[in-house]
């Protein structure tokens, strides 16, 4: 597949896409966390791309939601179930859910929708998610002390390329390499022809050590895992409060060992630096103490001596102190020929502090005691390069421990790579379909049958599937939703919606749109029983606020005119079309779609007041539907919601003079009524 073939991936997002390690699976995958991590692909950018990448899969081209008003019905059917997330993941995840004309693409999201709305949305489970979060790649870690080396030029450039956090130097030949095992503790030679080579230091010949990133540059892996520490163990945690709410997150468990994962963890400090290791502590410590511990160390001693000194009472004979002054004697003279053992004992007393303050080994040791013991002298002096001389040691054997515990834990946490990936991605999964759970759960819904388009049928026109809805309460009312009144309506084919004012007309088209753009999204839906017809469009045009100026009223025309041109298969939900103009031109254009519309064998409620002037406008039976009002109690309508097939439903005016005529009687009131 090539990746700009994808709606909305252009050259520029595709040659991000690459840099993953097998983009086609995974833009295909859907998987929104790791198309994320290609470079300059946020989250939202990610679920886009997904998006996009499923309607190639199904072929999947058309535009369902054709208006304004039913992209918004989309938007709030989304903001419902993204509520009920916990991660940012989940949030843009659900984003790839949208409704659409391709019946295995319906199938599909409704395969997970099932699955996801058995789940149980446990506290404890969401609890756990609000620290879950997408993996990240860290910012590229550069290592010092350790080089690459070769003399081909491609090779120069693929290393520079793939491992960007070691420094890769051009030789020639031993000489060259021999410089640079002076200049880095290790050297690591990709020509094979410097195989055998015997120069000083750490120098290794691996043409292979490309192949082997987790070898070569361990602190790559490392700090990979450092970087996401919190991600996984987030995780994990994820994982272990599903199992023991009864609800894994998997059947098989987690793709990771999680006290294996832990353990390793816990050998990583945050830096990306190896943790927990007594001997590296002790070197490390020593390195950075030693220059304290040294100035410590000849202090104890310059104490020993001085005390020494004060204590005794040294006599010089009068030719002796001739002798010394002619011979131009200073102080250590002085101390080597009458303090000779205090003297001794004193750099004894330092040696040992050093040894001791900086934890050092026997074979350490050795080189601490090089430290102390020249010439006598006072205050007593160290060899500056012994102290450095033993630097070098205590580096040396710092880094070669650090380079081997970053191996061997980078070996360890090289299997786990891929599965962590697993176990995170699972973890934000599983936040998605218990948003679906508890959007299920919170409204009652349950899954619809999308049946397919009727067609031919033994060489006669079936009518349209429509749709049909039982028990249907829609979430989008401003009321609590166990007080919504359940309301049963289903259509097959152009009819037109009556109904008293404020009888619930609008907020029953609001519900046909919600059922329909959910089933066509493969989510559940806000009833008890719910068919719809698989639509290749959906129309919703809201009502007008207003009377329409002569521009405005063309230009709705010509909406109207492109829509009744175009292909079968649509649903069109109109709310009281006739405020465009005047009532007597709008129940003639409004017969004139619905005939149009009736040819097409679309689907189409029109709501409106002017039901019998549509009627008697029409060149065809027009199907009428009422919602019809029980009468007025105490100033208030009681209202039927479902409506009422074949009905046309009395208006609120006519009530009102129903009343009165009951109440009051007379002639006027009589006359009036027998007008309705």
């Amino acid at each position: 597949m090539e990746l700009e073939a994808i709606p909305g991936v252009g050259a520029k997002t595709a040659a991000s896409l690459r840099e993953l390690d097998d983009p086609v699976a995974t833009v295909e995958s859907g998987d929104v966390a790791a198309i994320a991590r290609a470079p300059g692909v946020n989250e939202a950018r990610a679920a886009r791309i997904a998006r996009g990448a499923i309607r190639r899969r199904h072929g999947d081209d058309g535009r369902v939601l054709a208006t304004d008003r039913a992209r918004e019905l989309y938007r709030e059917a989304i903001d419902l179930l993204r509520e009920r997330t916990v991660t940012d993941y989940a949030a843009k995840r659900l984003e790839t859910f949208y409704p659409s004309a391709s019946a295995s693409r319906i199938a599909e999201a409704q395969s997970f929708a099932a699955d996801a709305a058995d789940r149980d949305p446990d506290p404890a489970v969401r609890e756990a998610l609000a620290d879950c979060a997408s993996l990240s790649d860290p910012p590229t870690v550069r290592v010092r002390d350790r080089c690459l080396a070769t003399a081909d030029a491609e090779t120069l450039a693929r290393a520079e390329a793939e491992v960007p956090e070691l420094s890769v130097e051009t030789v020639e030949d031993a000489r060259d390499v021999s410089e640079l095992g002076r200049s880095y503790a290790s050297v690591i030679v990709l020509d094979e022809s410097f195989a055998g080579l015997d120069v000083e230091g750490d120098v290794s010949v691996r043409p292979d050590a490309l192949e082997a990133p987790a070898e070569t540059v361990p602190e790559r892996l490392l700090a990979f895992f450092a970087e996401n520490r919190d991600r996984l163990e987030a995780a994990a945690a994820v994982h272990e409060a599903a199992a023991a709410a009864g609800d894994p997150v998997s059947g098989g468990g987690p793709p990771v060992a999680l006290d294996r994962l832990r353990d390793a963890l816990s050998r990583l400090d945050d830096d990306g630096t190896i943790a927990g290791d007594a001997e590296l502590d002790r070197l490390t410590a020593a390195v950075d103490d030693l220059d304290a511990a040294v100035s410590t160390a000849a202090s104890v001693a310059d104490d020993r001596l001085r005390e020494a000194i004060r204590e005794r009472d040294v006599t010089i004979e009068g030719t002796d102190f001739l002798s010394l002054v002619e011979q131009g004697a200073r102080v250590d003279s002085l101390l080597d020929r009458e303090l000779a053992d205090e003297y001794d004992a004193a750099v004894d007393a330092a040696r040992e502090h050093l040894a001791d303050a900086l934890r050092l080994e026997p074979e350490e040791t050795e080189l601490a005691e090089r430290v102390f013991g020249g010439d006598p002298s006072f205050p007593v002096d160290h060899d500056e390069s012994a102290v450095s001389r033993l630097r070098t040691e205590l580096s040396a054997a710092r880094d070669r421990r650090a380079a081997k515990l970053k191996a061997d834990l980078a070996s360890d946490l090289g299997d786990l790579r891929q599965p962590v990936e697993e176990l995170v991605r699972d973890a934000l999964e599983l936040d998605v379909e218990l948003a679906v759970a508890r959007f299920a759960r919170d409204f009652d819904c349950t899954l619809p049958e999308v049946v397919e388009p009727a067609g031919d049928d033994d060489g006669g026109e079936a009518p349209p599937a429509g749709f049909r809805i039982e028990g249907g309460r829609s979430p989008l009312l401003d009321v609590d939703f166990p007080d919504v009144e359940p309301v049963d309506y289903g259509v097959s084919g152009a009819t037109l919606l009556s109904g008293v004012n404020s009888g619930g007309k609008t907020s029953t088209l609001d519900l046909v749109a919600l059922v329909v753009v959910l089933a066509q999204m493969g989510m559940p839906v806000p009833a008890e029983s719910a068919t719809v017809e698989r639509f290749e469009e959906i129309h919703y045009y809201a009502k007008s606020q207003g009377t329409l100026d002569a521009g405005a009223f063309e230009a709705t025309l010509r909406d109207f005119g492109d829509l009744v041109d175009g292909a079968d298969g649509r649903l069109v939900l109109v709310d009281e079309l006739e405020s465009i103009t005047e009532p007597g031109a709008s129940a003639k254009i409004i017969a004139g779609i619905l005939e149009a519309l009736d040819d097409q064998d679309a689907t189409a409620v029109f709501v409106s007041h002017l039901a019998r002037e549509i009627r008697a406008a029409a060149d065809f039976e027009v199907a009428v539907d009422g919602i019809e009002a029980a009468g007025l109690v105490d100033g208030e309508l009681r209202v039927n919601r479902s409506p009422k097939k074949g009905h046309l439903a009395r208006s609120t005016p006519e009530l009102i003079v129903e009343k009165l005529a009951d109440d009051r009687g007379g002639e006027f009131y009589g006359d009036l009524l027998e007008k309705f």
